[in-house]
């Protein structure tokens, strides 16, 4: 029996870096908005953070996040994940031809557990793809508060041709 070592995942060049960060930050203005930023991003796991201000107020009484903010990184981050992911499937081209292949990437079927009120002043998001299809990827997110407290976890599909 032949045993073959655990595939390393790819690290990513500087350019589809700084791409995929010029996309997600930038170009998807609703990230801008709500203030989503990458902190890291790895074929198999990517990870975000949201700094809390007014304007991202659910509940005023008790300066909650509003759930649709919640919600709305939860969706980024699982599509983020599935760009990560596609990236790495395809080493094989050049960085600037895989930041085409997110032109038809989209969300099909979103479910958000809330646990916990979103409040404090820092927010971390993570996600990971759970299965990448040729047509749909599966991917599962949590959003969490001060201290690594778990605020609310994600479950997405997500169209990719």
């Amino acid at each position: 029996m032949t045993r073959h070592p655990p595939a390393v995942p790819p690290e990513f060049e500087e350019e589809f870096v700084l791409g995929l960060k010029n996309i997600f930050e930038e170009k998807i203005t609703f990230n801008k908005v709500i203030g989503l930023k990458i902190e890291s991003l790895r074929a198999e796991r990517v990870t975000g953070s949201i700094a809390m201000k007014h304007e991202l107020v659910g509940h005023y009484t008790f300066n909650r996040l509003h759930g649709g903010v919640i919600s709305a990184g939860i969706d980024a981050m699982g599509g983020l994940a599935v760009m990560a992911a596609i990236g790495a499937r395809h080493m094989d081209e050049p960085p600037a031809q895989r930041l085409q292949r997110f032109a038809k990437l989209g969300t099909i079927d979103l479910r958000i557990d809330y646990l916990r009120p979103g409040i404090g002043e820092h927010f971390e998001l993570q996600a990971e793809v759970l299965r990448l299809g040729s047509r749909v990827a599966s991917a599962r997110m949590e959003f969490r508060g001060p201290g690594g407290k778990l605020l609310a976890t994600g479950a997405g599909a997500y169209i990719i041709s």
